[in-house]
């Protein structure tokens, strides 16, 4: 067969029905491996962006490959999980619990889409402090949400009058609820002098805004959702801080702090769930991608402050799948991964060295910028944003898979086994492009 005509073929086939306009390769699923994408014309790609951050081991892991006759047998029916439960979904659970849910957050709900864990978190939300208004005779419904600048929490819904990034496409002409949207007080890198000064002008800017919001809606907030660190907005920090400031008005309002950690969860920041580096707990947080299941966490005892909270209460929230009986399969065997060869940690060890690298480039190239990560989780600016796509162009003319983000920026999404020797070969093929 003609491997390079196959290629070509695979983009006309689809583009019969779907646009098409995706990288322009075509996947070997079987001879992709580690950190690299195999084309099927047999062109190696160097992969720092790993499936948008949902790639968590890499590809064709050994764990993996030695229970894929396991895993086709869990193929080959589709439970309704919701209302049929099997051996295998209680097998998962014990290891989801063992190795990453949080003491915190005991409470589980599963469903396909990252989205769709945030639009979740939000009925949740919704749900509980309505109930808390009727306790006390208030007859409003809580249907607002405190969100941020440059969010990108999904585009279902209830998530589209939170999207706000830097494309308009994705939000542009679909019909959204007018939610108090907050000054996203960002970190500048270094994060010294007046990158300091002016991120903290932010918070109290973004402060005024919270308050003000909570002073015109004083029963109809619901919540207030951010991602932990912005992904698609720009790969932006938050002081500690200042996440300290959303939990206490959190806890003052009576309403719920939802952390949205799709993206920057599950051991890429270098530990488990990125809001574990600064200590402040939410009262519910959205997962994705790299754990295969979507879904949310939740906090049982202050959930259960409400009588018959969605937790409790049957059909509040549910789906007929309940998530994704093979994708929970998966994320089984991918957390065993995590456990045994501690991922985690080597996403904290490589994630350090990775940035280092970058913040060299920043030393020895003017035009990159704002170097800046947590883990493997990693970020730097060019000047603009056609700068930073003829980057992203050029990379991927010479094998290199990376990401953009926000207005100017390039950011990396390792896989959490990423190699020293990996990170290196990145590094050379960038200083090549800037060059």
């Amino acid at each position: 067969m003609n491997e390079t005509l196959t290629s070509q073929k695979v983009h006309d086939r689809l583009s019969k029905h779907i646009l098409a306009d995706g990288f322009d390769l075509v996947m070997d699923l079987e001879k992709s491996h580690d950190s690299y994408i195999v084309d099927v014309n047999g062109a190696e790609y160097l992969d720092m962006f790993s499936m948008f951050a949902s790639a968590a081991i890499g590809y064709n892991h050994p764990h993996i490959k030695k229970h894929q006759d396991w895993l086709g047998k869990c193929a080959i029916i589709k439970p309704s999980m919701s209302d049929v439960y099997n051996q295998e979904f209680a097998d998962f659970i014990d290891t989801f619990s063992r190795v990453a849910i949080p003491e915190e957050l005991q409470y589980a709900f599963f469903v396909s889409g990252g989205a769709l864990a945030v639009e979740n978190a939000l009925k949740t939300a919704f749900d509980w402090r309505t109930r808390l208004n009727m306790s006390r005779g208030v007859d409003k419904e809580a249907g607002q949400v405190i969100h941020f600048k440059q969010a990108f929490h999904g585009r279902t819904g209830y998530t589209m009058s939170l999207t706000n990034t830097n494309d308009p496409r994705k939000f542009m002409y679909f019909p959204k609820f007018d939610w108090p949207r907050i000054e996203n007080p960002k970190m500048f890198f270094p994060f010294e002098g007046e990158n300091v000064e002016k991120t903290i002008a932010l918070e109290e800017q973004a402060k005024k805004q919270i308050e003000a919001a909570f002073a015109n809606n004083p029963d109809e907030i619901a919540c207030i959702c951010l991602e932990t660190i912005q992904g698609e907005g720009g790969d932006n920090f938050f002081r500690p801080e200042f996440l300290q400031y959303l939990r206490d008005i959190c806890d003052e309002k009576e309403v719920l702090l939802i952390f949205d950690e799709v993206q920057c969860g599950m051991g890429i920041t270098g530990t488990m769930w990125a809001w574990q580096h600064y200590g402040i707990v939410p009262d519910v947080m959205s997962f994705g991608k790299k754990t295969q299941v979507c879904g949310i966490l939740a906090n049982k005892e202050k959930l259960d402050q409400v009588d018959k909270n969605v937790f409790k209460e049957s059909s509040r929230i549910n789906s007929t799948f309940g998530g994704n009986f093979i994708d929970m399969m998966r994320f089984k065997l991918i957390l065993e991964v995590i456990e045994e060869e501690n991922l985690v940690e080597n996403s904290r060890v490589m994630g350090e060295y990775l940035l280092s690298e970058l913040q060299k480039l920043e030393a020895d190239f003017e035009q990159v910028t704002n170097a800046r990560g947590r883990g493997l989780w990693c970020a730097f600016d060019l000047p603009n944003d056609s700068d930073r796509d003829a980057f992203w162009s050029k990379c991927f003319e010479n094998k290199l898979l990376v990401l953009t983000c926000g207005e100017k920026s390039v950011r990396f999404r390792p896989h959490l086994t990423v190699t020293k020797q990996e990170i290196d070969d990145s590094i050379k093929i960038i200083r090549e492009v800037l060059s």
